[in-house]
C-alpha cells in the first residue's frame, strides 16, 4: 500500500472538505473538481507551488463556509 507525504495529505483533506462544504451550494461542485483535476498535471517536486495553491484553497475553503458566499473568486492565467 502507498503511502501519501504530508503534502499529499494536506491536499486530499482539502478536497474532502472543500466537496463536503460545497454540497449544499449549487454549481460549486464541478468548478472544484475542474480545479483539482486541472492542476493534478503539476509535478510532485513543485512544492512551492502546491503549498501556494493549498492557501489558496483553504481560503476559498473559509469562504465557502459563509452563508452568504454565492461563488468563488478566480484568477486568470
Amino acid at each position: 500500500m502507498l503511502r501519501h507525504s504530508r503534502l499529499q495529505k494536506q491536499v486530499l483533506a482539502l478536497y474532502r472538505q472543500l466537496l463536503r462544504a460545497a454540497a449544499h451550494k449549487p454549481g460549486f461542485l464541478p468548478r472544484i473538481r475542474d480545479e483539482f483535476r486541472q492542476n493534478a498535471s503539476i509535478p510532485r517536486t513543485d512544492v512551492m507551488h502546491i503549498e501556494y495553491l493549498c492557501r489558496r484553497g483553504w481560503r476559498q475553503l473559509e469562504q465557502l463556509g459563509h452563508a452568504t458566499t454565492r461563488q468563488l473568486g478566480a484568477f486568470s492565467r
